[in-house]
């Protein structure tokens, strides 16, 4: 396989570093309803679980920013605030909601992380490796979220579409921009 384009490696960086910095303030989000106006504790520390993972993810992104000199997106600011909304507001709608949220954005980024792998080069088999397990975290969390209640039957099939096209939405700006 040829040599990985320097732009290709540039969008992928930005838009994964976006992502598990998106997927953190989600995370925050839904945290801040459970401790503040909704408990449930076994929801709580499932989150927390897949916070841990995404704060992995997240360093190595934040390394590979700063190593190979990518600017992240200029939305950073718009993402944090969505990500910890949309975290909030799916904890007060239920357990459902909120374990919908996290199999949602994770179906999405699933499709994502393999899209990236087929088009690194053999130049990047540590990145590629990285991306692997990443992926594999995030499957992880979706099979938890559906075996948590998360379904997209009937109003949550809305949800679900919504939460998709938003994140595809993210995605698509912050490769680019």
């Amino acid at each position: 396989m040829e040599k990985t384009n320097k732009k290709i490696l540039e969008e992928i960086i930005r838009v994964d570093h976006a992502g598990e910095r998106g997927a953190i303030k989600i995370y925050e989000g839904q945290l801040l309803a459970l401790k503040t106006v909704k408990q449930d504790e076994s929801l709580k520390e499932k989150i927390e679980l897949m916070k841990e993972h995404e704060l992995e993810h997240l360093e190595y992104f934040e390394k590979e920013i700063q190593k190979r000199n990518v600017k992240p997106t200029r939305f950073l600011p718009l993402w944090d605030l969505m990500g910890v909304a949309l975290g909030f507001g799916t904890v007060l709608m239920g357990k459902k909601a909120a374990m919908l949220c996290t199999a949602s954005v994770e179906e999405v980024i699933e499709d994502h992380y393999e899209n990236q792998i087929k088009k690194l080069g053999n130049d990047e088999i540590n990145l590629k490796s990285k991306i692997e397990k990443f992926k594999n975290d995030e499957i992880q969390h979706k099979n938890i979220a559906y075996e948590s209640g998360a379904t997209n039957k009937g109003f949550y099939g809305a949800m679900d579409k919504i939460i998709k096209t938003g994140s595809r939405i993210a995605i698509t700006i912050s490769e680019k921009i």
